[in-house]
């Protein structure tokens, strides 16, 4: 005889143990009132960077190896889009998802830097403290997308979000971080502290959809990218990838959460807008008399210190040069020699990636 979750932990247990007000499926549940209070009270969301820590915690807890966070500001608006290649969330569960005690970690709650995490709260804070909370896309096993926005006369957030943080090692081993607690520092801190278990980007959206169309030019077989009949059945984080033109590359990005014309879109596919590096590569831990990689990074914009920003042009040349270079060993290993080189030059250095496909 078959039964729910519900019935079964009631039978064991009875009703004065019971955690579950309702099973959904999918391993997801609303948790009694008491086991959402003993998993600590409701989610104080106070400014932007509290959104942005609790949804990289969520994507974190729905085990992503990669999350990409765009964030953009329109007058008094910010947006916020967070997507990774997670678990996902069931398309019927993407409103529900959003009200009060729903988590799927039931037997997960996670203790971690910034306290107990999985008490089916954090969602719904952010919804009731935002103007509007939605998840863009996501399937299970497919990755998760969710954008907010919020108004900054309601929420506010650190004046200063462009400066990148400060990281200096002290003479007892200890690392002090330095400036604005701004969204930039959160990502930082949620970089290094679950530094082993995932990578974190942050950008614009221009900066994030360049930066997933180089993810999944690098990790899809050629032909899963020129014959894709329905992008919808592959992860969200590699969907772009298989844009055929600019209408095609904003129409999928708009799907998940980020808006771009189709000139954007053409400046992205033609590598005119570079993809962008993890947030750790960008971290520098340096003595207490070294500047900090953001500011490295700014040196080599304004042309204080020795390197080249490559045009479009030039990428395209030393790309065709290493293709046709790799083509004549691919073969040999049994990997595809049609692929697309990712061209990156930072400061001394240029770096030719080349992604290695098995052939189908």
């Amino acid at each position: 005889m078959e039964g729910s979750l519900q019935d079964f932990i009631e039978d064991v247990n009875g009703t004065g143990h019971l955690r579950i007000e309702h099973d959904f499926g999918d391993g997801f549940v609303r948790l009694q009132t008491s086991e959402a209070e003993r998993r600590q009270a409701a989610q104080d969301i106070r400014c932007s960077e509290n959104i942005v820590l609790e949804m990289l915690r969520n994507s974190r807890d729905a085990r992503a190896s990669h999350i990409f966070v765009a964030i953009a500001r329109e007058g008094e608006k910010r947006e916020i889009v967070i997507i990774d290649d997670g678990c996902g969330i069931p398309a019927s569960m993407h409103g529900i998802v959003f009200e009060p005690r729903v988590t799927s970690k039931l037997d997960t709650s996670h203790m971690d830097a910034w306290g107990l995490h999985g008490r089916g709260m954090a969602l719904y804070s952010i919804a009731v403290n935002t103007l509007s909370a939605e998840v863009a896309d996501s399937d299970a096993n497919k990755g998760c997308a969710i954008k907010v926005v919020s108004d900054l006369r309601k929420l506010p957030e650190k004046t200063d979000q462009s400066s990148f943080p400060e990281f200096r090692v002290a003479e007892d081993g200890s690392v002090n971080v330095r400036g604005p607690k701004n969204i930039l520092r959160t990502v930082c801190e949620f970089a290094i502290q679950e530094r082993s278990s995932c990578s974190v980007f942050v950008g614009s959206p221009s900066e994030i959809a360049a930066t997933l169309y180089a993810y999944g030019v690098a990790t899809l077989a050629s032909i899963d990218r020129l014959f894709c009949k329905d992008e919808k059945q592959l992860p969200i984080t590699k969907r772009l990838a298989t844009a055929a033109d600019p209408a095609s590359f904003a129409a999928i990005a708009s799907s998940m959460g980020i808006e771009l014309s189709e000139r954007t879109a053409r400046r992205i596919i033609d590598g005119e807008i570079e993809d962008i590096e993890p947030v750790l590569e960008r971290v520098v831990l340096s003595p207490e008399d070294a500047i900090a990689g953001g500011q490295r990074r700014g040196a080599k914009r304004s042309g204080s210190s020795k390197g080249i920003r490559l045009g479009a042009d030039d990428v395209r040349l030393l790309q065709d040069a290493t293709v046709k270079a790799f083509s004549e060993i691919a073969d040999a290993y049994y990997v595809e020699g049609d692929v697309v080189p990712k061209v990156m030059s930072r400061q001394n250095r240029i770096t030719i990636t080349i992604p290695v496909v098995p052939k189908q």
